[in-house]
């Protein structure tokens, strides 16, 4: 489900809100590897992350005009009521299995919410929905990074709570697939492919052991994200070097009332995506 022409309509431009950090920290070894998150760091996200749309305010308007063009009888009260309960459901059902932080596969919970089996339809469905209700945007000189990363022949991976229709991202605002961006295959971790989410140690392990399978050392590995318990708490676990992204206010959470946050610093704090190349090369 890669239909840009469906999801030009929600697109809007979005703007970093700026913090109140500034740009610090030093790295000692070289870095040979780059990691990142995506919702809030490579890209703006409105809600901040992909699972806090739940506490925003839902464009009722617009998801009335979603229902009707896919001829869904309910109302947009119904179906969020509904789609909250069937995740909850699901989350209570995989943490009595033992998943520590539990992720669903958006297609399962559409799937349940509208009783339909048609798989096209339920990706455009869902795809446009979480773009509804948590609007992204990519972070400036986003593109400009990759570029230079991948011409530099600098291993680059993702480890991010996300969906199938996140990659799709880069497709509709980069008009480019993750690969073609030089992100490596194996170095590609999403949440709901595996039923774990982070904070969980579960992505983070995939990665650490794919990397020293090869070759790469903890220490050559920096992982960026913006959230001190999801990103940098378990990326430091792992020893991997880290980047707290403090480059938009939306996005920024520094966790200080978390005990396991409320003493953590990140190895380097950026404000911009630019700024790694000072530490990246």
């Amino acid at each position: 489900m890669s239909d840009k022409d469906r999801i030009s309509k929600y697109i809007t431009p979005l703007l970093p809100i700026p913090t109140a950090l500034g740009q610090s920290g030093k790295l000692e070894e070289k870095i040979k590897c780059v990691l990142f998150d995506i919702y809030g760091t490579l890209f703006i996200s409105a809600s901040g992350d992909i699972s806090i749309a739940k506490k925003q305010s839902p464009k009722m308007r617009e998801l009335e005009q979603l229902l009707a063009d896919f001829e869904i009888r309910k109302t947009p009260q119904t179906l969020l009521r509904d789609f909250f309960r069937a995740i909850e459901n699901t989350h209570n059902e995989l943490s009595e299995k033992g998943t520590d932080y539990p992720e669903v596969d958006i297609i399962r919970i559409w799937t349940s919410v509208l009783n339909l089996n048609h798989s096209d339809t339920l990706k455009a469905f869902a795809a446009e929905f979480e773009m509804i209700v948590n609007p992204v945007y990519p972070m400036p000189h986003l593109k400009e990074m990759l570029f230079v990363y991948k011409k530099q022949n600098i291993m680059m991976g993702i480890i991010s709570n996300a969906q199938f229709y996140t990659p799709y991202l880069f497709n509709w605002f980069l008009d480019a697939d993750i690969e073609s961006l030089g992100f490596h295959p194996d170095l590609v971790f999403f949440s709901y492919k595996f039923g774990y989410a982070k904070p969980s140690d579960f992505l983070f392990q995939m990665a650490a052991d794919k990397l020293k399978g090869m070759g790469y050392l903890p220490g050559s590995v920096l992982y960026v994200g913006n959230d001190m318990l999801n990103d940098i708490y378990p990326a430091m676990k792992m020893g991997f070097k880290t980047a707290l992204f403090a480059g938009d206010k939306r996005s920024l959470r520094l966790r200080k009332d978390n005990e396991v946050c409320k003493n953590l610093a990140a190895d380097l704090v950026i404000t911009d995506l630019n700024q790694l190349s000072d530490y990246v090369n």
